[in-house]
């Protein structure tokens, strides 16, 4: 330990009241003859402390000269029917004689992904009046690229549903069906690209956030390897669950636009496995070469036996991925199944992580972590106030009980969860030495109905009850995983059953870790075979 000086500051708060307060929250006591030195040690940390809060935080610049931020404004109805803009706004390069793998397309971008300038709402009333004062590395990258950022998409509620009825600015509906759900929580983006009123858009996964609207929406959606994308400028959830990738109509398209914005910032630490952008494999490269006739050959696939038992699985649901699945063999792939027995554990592990760590993240602000701290986001998150938790979703309430409790009633569960992912990720790494990639359906069952306006908390949980399944168990391990619609079929309750409404059907293709090609090939070789529309 490392004490500067022993000299305090006039006026300084620490009394040996305060010492006498700490102990008592850690359950200890002090000799009395000690106490005194403990309330110097305090009260020089004190003055420390408050002589660093006192000094300007460090803000990266923005080039808002080559990148200006115009027309932001809050979208009217008329331009919003799908409730799926949270923000609307313009900003591209001025430079326009640059090019770029993403010159005139439009995109959006999650609203929990930063854009000085831009509101950013997190689909909550639980903070408000949030500006951010930089850009996202993701942001940066596709404007670089040539894109242009033409809104923000609605986030479910500070990305803690997985259906699209929590956010504060309301429902998001499915593109196919009004009364669904887009799925969540990157409910906005899946349905904007649905629409094709973006070519593509940023969407966050922590899990399954971007693979279950991609699913419900029937568009493609990938959750790179952990830290392939940066995630500077992103507001978080719980860090070793943070991705962040792309969603788009196509399987090229996606390659596309991972190859504009994947590889280390060295700011987030996440990222620092990751190869640098000019040294990214070309992901494009490996749909292009894809041979006309057996694009598959020599491929072995495997079918993760215990995915297809999930909780609240449709056996409709199991059919249609079977079916999609033999397809691969006409490619001249192998298909054959593995047993995983771990697979089936997996949410357990995600949950054991998400909740406690995700509480602890909101609770006392991000720790342990290099790259760039968002100070006045994480500031409005604590203290707790009455009117926050009033106006916070079911599950954010949840996620605050279960992760406080956790800490007080089993302070090793995050520790042990973090073992038990690693022992998971050994397990789809042993799979993987034998296959190149491996498959699950991506969700257990179509979208469902909006949760009713007034419901319940267990009535708004029940539409997601064993929803992410499949998808959260990659989160913790760190897999690349990509979502793609595979079929069609009839809702079973809400508002389209007399009409006999379908909703889509969506597959998971599993890689190893930086296996992003090879799964882009064996995504890309089936959606070139097949109209997922008509299955």
């Amino acid at each position: 330990m490392s004490v500067f000086s022993l000299e305090t500051a006039r006026g300084n708060p620490v009394t040996l009241g305060t010492v006498d307060k700490l102990c008592s929250n850690l359950g200890v006591t002090l000799p009395d003859d000690e106490k005194d030195d403990y309330k110097k040690l305090l009260a020089v940390f004190h003055d420390a402390s408050q002589a660093l809060m006192e000094m300007d935080d460090y803000v990266p610049s923005v080039d808002e000269a080559r990148f200006p931020r115009e027309d932001i404004h809050y979208p009217n109805s008329s331009e919003n029917k799908h409730g799926a803009w949270a923000w609307k706004c313009s900003v591209k390069d001025t430079e326009s004689q640059r090019t770029g793998l993403l010159s005139g397309k439009m995109l959006a971008l999650k609203d929990m992904i930063s854009v000085k300038s831009v509101p950013m709402l997190l689909g909550s009333n639980f903070i408000r009046d949030y500006v951010p004062d930089i850009d996202a590395t993701v942001a940066t990258r596709i404007l670089e690229a040539g894109g242009h950022i033409i809104g923000k998409a609605v986030c479910e509620n500070l990305c803690h549903s997985a259906t699209s009825h929590s956010s504060g600015t309301g429902v998001v509906e499915n593109p196919f069906c009004e009364g669904y759900s887009a799925g969540g929580s990157s409910s906005g983006s899946g349905v904007l690209v649905a629409l094709g009123e973006v070519w593509g858009s940023i969407g966050a996964d922590q899990g399954g956030s971007i693979r279950v609207p991609a699913a419900n929406c029937g568009i493609v959606g990938l959750k790179p390897t952990f830290g392939l994308v940066p995630y500077t400028g992103c507001a978080s959830n719980e860090p070793t669950n943070d991705h962040i990738g792309p969603m788009t109509r196509t399987v090229h398209d996606n390659a596309v636009l991972l190859q504009a914005i994947a590889g280390t910032d060295n700011i987030d630490d996440r990222s620092f496995g990751a190869p640098t952008p000019s040294n990214l494999p070309d992901y494009t490269e490996a749909i292009d070469s894809l041979a006309s006739w057996k694009p598959l050959a020599g491929k072995k696939i495997g079918i993760i036996t215990e995915s297809l038992s999930t909780p609240a699985t449709d056996h409709r649901i199991v059919e249609t991925f079977q079916t999609a699945a033999s397809r691969f063999e006409a490619l001249g792939a192998a298909v054959t199944s593995v047993s995983i027995p771990m697979h089936s554990q997996g949410a357990a592990i995600w949950t054991g992580i998400s909740k406690p760590g995700g509480f602890l993240s909101k609770a006392s602000g991000a720790f342990g972590r290099r790259g760039h701290q968002m100070l006045e986001l994480n500031c409005k998150f604590h203290p707790m106030t009455q009117e926050n938790w009033e106006a916070a979703y079911s599950a954010t309430k949840n996620i605050y009980l279960n992760g406080l409790y956790a800490t007080q009633t089993f302070p090793a569960l995050l520790g042990k969860a973090t073992n038990l992912s690693r022992k998971l990720r050994d397990a789809y790494d042993a799979a993987l030495s034998k296959f190149d990639v491996l498959l699950t359906p991506t969700l257990p069952y179509v979208a469902t109905s909006h949760a009713a306006a007034d419901a319940k908390p267990l009535e708004q949980i029940a539409k997601q009850v064993g929803l992410t399944a499949n998808t959260a168990p990659f989160n913790q391990t760190g897999h690349p995983v990509l979502a793609m619609p595979i079929g069609m079929l009839e809702v079973l309750e809400g508002p389209g059953v007399a009409a006999g409404v379908k909703l889509p059907v969506s597959m998971q293709v599993i890689g190893r870790w930086w296996g992003e090609r090879t799964v882009y090939q064996v995504a890309a070789a089936w959606e070139r075979e097949n109209d997922w529309r008509i299955m």
